[in-house]
């Protein structure tokens, strides 16, 4: 039998600032001090709630928020 996947956005499902926070702690725990890995945390966490609105939040502009 042939085992099947599909991608998986996690940011389709971090929705409330609590499943975030969730996500971030347990990302925390998971990256052993890999910065990289928890690049890609932050990404999802700036993905789900909106690029426009960090943003907006940050007071940074977007192409420094891409660079970071």
């Amino acid at each position: 039998m042939k085992t099947t996947t599909s991608p998986y956005a996690v940011a389709e499902h971090l929705r409330t600032p609590e499943e975030m926070g969730a996500y971030l702690e347990a990302c925390i725990k998971e990256a052993d001090g890999d910065a990289a890995f928890m690049a890609k945390a932050l990404g999802d966490m700036a993905r789900a709630q909106g690029m426009t609105q960090v943003v907006r939040d940050s007071g940074h502009s977007r192409e420094s928020l891409d660079k970071a």
